[in-house]
C-alpha cells in the first residue's frame, strides 16, 4: 500500500486519508497512524474502498464495540450495520439537520463509520462541524457559565424524529424500540481522549437545559445552534461509491445534505459504543 498520505479537507476539521487500503488487516502500526489521524482530524475521509459488510466490521471493531441504533431494524445478516437508504421518489432524508448521533441515549456512541454503496450523481454530500472550536472560540466569561449547565436531550425533538419515518416505514422498527429515550449531558464535554472541552448541544435532539423550561433556555440555545455551525468550523464530504468516513461524535455534529431529489442514495452505518459525557 506504501505510506498513508493524510490530505486535510479544511484548517478547522477532517482529513482525507490517501494510499490506504481498509479492505485488508491493519497492522499495529497501521491502526496507530489511523487512530492517531482521527484524534486530529475527527473526521477521516478513505476513498475506493471496497468493503464487504465482513470486512467494514472488521474495521469497526479497532475503533470499538459495535452499538446498534436504537430505531431501525439491522441489516439481514449483518447485526451491526444500518442501511442508510433515500429513494428517489422520496423527499426526506434520514439525518438531515445537524445533529450528533443519538445524543439522547444515556451513554452515546463514541463514533460512526458511514460507507456509500450508491450515491447520486451530485449532491448527497455531509457537513461536519467542529465542536472543540465552537467552545474555544466564546468569551472565557461564558465558557466559565456553560460549564455549570446540563441539557436534555430526546429522541422524540419533532425535526430529528421527522428525519427517521420513512427509513422506519420502509426498513422496519427495531424489536426493543422504546417510544422516546431521554437523557441528560454536560453542555460541556472533555473529550476522554485528548482531553479537550467541546459544546454537546444540538437543534436534533437538545430541548432545554435541566432545571429550567423549554421556554426560557431557547434563547442560549438558540444562540449556540447558531454558533456551533459557523463555515469556519465546518468541513464539507463529496461521497462517491466506495467512499467510507469515520467520524468523532464527542466532539463533532454533521448534517446530511437533502439536495438531491429525484436520485438514489444507499449506505451502511455502523456506530461505536461510547462512554457516558463528562
Amino acid at each position: 500500500m506504501g505510506k498513508m498520505e493524510i490530505q486535510q479537507l479544511t484548517p478547522a476539521i477532517g482529513a482525507e486519508i490517501r494510499n490506504f487500503d481498509l479492505s485488508k488487516p491493519l497492522s499495529n502500526a497501521e491502526w496507530k497512524d489511523v487512530h492517531d489521524a482521527f484524534m486530529t482530524h475527527q473526521v477521516l475521509v478513505f476513498r475506493d474502498q471496497s468493503m464487504t459488510a465482513d470486512s467494514m466490521v472488521d474495521l469497526a471493531h479497532r475503533f470499538g464495540r459495535i452499538g446498534t441504533y436504537p430505531f431501525l431494524k439491522s441489516l439481514a445478516g449483518h447485526l451491526e450495520i444500518t442501511e442508510v437508504i433515500k429513494e428517489a421518489d422520496e423527499k426526506i432524508n434520514f439525518g438531515g439537520l445537524w445533529h450528533t448521533d443519538t445524543s439522547y441515549l444515556e451513554t452515546p456512541p463514541m463514533g460512526s463509520l458511514l460507507y456509500a454503496q450508491e450515491v447520486p450523481p451530485v449532491g448527497g454530500d455531509t457537513l461536519f462541524a467542529n465542536m472543540y472550536l465552537a467552545f474555544e472560540t466564546l468569551s472565557p466569561a461564558l465558557q466559565d457559565w456553560l460549564r455549570g449547565l446540563k441539557v436534555v436531550n430526546r429522541s422524540d425533538k419533532a425535526a430529528a424524529a421527522a428525519t427517521r419515518v420513512e427509513q422506519i416505514g420502509r426498513i422496519g422498527a427495531a424489536e426493543d424500540a422504546k417510544p422516546v429515550y431521554e437523557a441528560v449531558h454536560p453542555l460541556v464535554r472533555t473529550h476522554p481522549v485528548t482531553g479537550r472541552p467541546s459544546l454537546y448541544a444540538h437543534i436534533g435532539h437538545s430541548v432545554r437545559f435541566e432545571g429550567m423550561t423549554e421556554e426560557e433556555s431557547a434563547p442560549l440555545l438558540s444562540y449556540l445552534f447558531q454558533h456551533q455551525i459557523k463555515p469556519e468550523f465546518q468541513c464539507r464530504v463529496a461521497w462517491q461509491s466506495g467512499t467510507l468516513t469515520v467520524w468523532d461524535n464527542r466532539c463533532t455534529l454533521h448534517n446530511a445534505m437533502n439536495d438531491y431529489h429525484g436520485h438514489r442514495r444507499h449506505m451502511w452505518r455502523i456506530t461505536i459504543e461510547g462512554d457516558r459525557p463528562k
